[in-house]
């Protein structure tokens, strides 16, 4: 399984939101040649349509501890969104979490990113 660079948080906090780029790493961005391994020869997937969700769990777990709808970014054709915390999201104790990113289409149609998202959460004082 394959991981972003993983993001520091603190345990209780409701910020920072989390700014993503959804991107196909199976297209080549126009004008560009396909490199698997280059983000930035992939082509943005365009959310016009979907409803773009983060589900939160601990490393290592099978419980969903919260989902997160994100806030897509106009022009909504660039892949651009972020994903803001719940009130009670990093009420959890010091520890390693991931997040699996998911697009649902209107037609039903569901498309999960492969890599997710680590986050390392300390307590707070």
């Amino acid at each position: 399984m394959a991981y972003y660079d993983t993001i520091n948080l603190v345990a209780n906090d409701t910020k920072p939101e989390i700014n993503l780029t959804l991107k196909d790493s199976n297209t080549a961005a126009t004008g560009l040649t396909l490199d698997p391994d280059d983000s930035a020869t992939w082509k943005v997937i365009d959310i016009s349509d979907p409803i773009v969700t983060v589900k939160f769990r601990a490393l290592g777990s099978s419980t969903v501890l919260d989902t997160m709808t994100c806030i897509k970014v106009a022009p909504f054709t660039d892949g651009a969104c972020y994903m803001p915390w719940g009130a009670d999201t990093l009420n959890v104790s010091a520890g390693t979490y991931e997040g699996e990113i998911s697009l649902t289409y209107t037609t039903g149609g569901i498309l999960t990113i492969f890599d997710r998202l680590k986050f390392k959460v300390r307590a707070d004082f």
